[in-house]
């Protein structure tokens, strides 16, 4: 698969389009699921398959909102969502030897390694792609150069080689949010509070107007660093 020339084919297509493409090209294939982007890319999944498979990483630390959410999401298309948890003892020995908190101190990265990244490499060991809701305009310093499409170089799949759909990539908040609206599905009840980008409870803030959407993820730390690293690889991605 020549990625160049993919991803030159692909910027014509419309999300719908590019999900579909991907749906075409790969047997085990799945969504992440957790926020408004991602439930987009599940509405349109369900609408091309009988059986979308898709997938959400509970860390233990999300809103009840948020669970909520989840739980709308399940029964509104009627699917199943598999759930990935981080590994007890893990979590448990970061707990003991450093407490609830001590992302606020030395950073987010081992936390998030815990709950978020040993899961997510288990979810994506049994597929060959995953799509995301990723867009360029998240974040200015590390997503602006996503593409429709990549070989994922941080996570291996079922045959090592991962392809990583973005068919969101060239979209605006707007116009996520001008779907969710004309085709009246569900989403997160924390957006009516002023939450934009929501990860856990702990790192997790509403922003003010006139503030990026990443400004409320991991306030206390490096603005230019808001990845938790599901997708490491934009960090050393260039900026423009």
């Amino acid at each position: 698969m020549n990625l160049t020339e993919l991803n030159l084919e692909l910027s014509g297509l419309s999300p719908r389009e590019i999900v579909k493409r991907a749906l075409n090209e790969h047997e085990y294939l799945a969504v992440s699921f957790s926020g408004a982007e991602d439930v987009v890319l599940v509405d349109m999944l369900s609408k091309l398959t009988d059986s979308p498979k898709v997938f959400t990483l509970d860390t233990g630390r999300l809103h009840p909102q948020t669970y909520a959410f989840i739980e709308r999401v399940r029964n509104h298309y009627n699917i199943d969502i598999d759930v990935f948890y981080p590994q007890a003892e893990a979590v448990q020995t970061l707990v003991r030897d450093k407490g609830l908190f001590s992302f606020y101190q030395d950073g987010h990265e081992e936390c998030c390694g815990i709950r978020k990244i040993e899961p997510l490499r288990r979810a994506l060991s049994s597929l060959d792609a995953w799509i995301t809701g990723q867009r360029r305009d998240q974040s200015p310093s590390t997503r602006s150069e996503v593409p429709q499409v990549q070989l994922d170089s941080s996570f291996k799949g079922r045959d090592e080689a991962l392809y990583k759909y973005n068919p969101l990539a060239n979209w605006s908040s707007k116009e996520v949010w001008d779907y969710i609206r004309l085709m009246e599905i569900p989403y997160n009840d924390l957006h009516q509070q002023g939450f934009v980008s929501i990860g856990c409870e702990p790192c997790t803030r509403p922003v003010l107007p006139g503030q990026h959407e990443r400004e409320g993820r991991w306030w206390w730390e490096e603005s230019t660093q808001k990845e938790c690293g599901l997708h490491a690889g934009n960090l050393s991605a260039p900026s423009v």
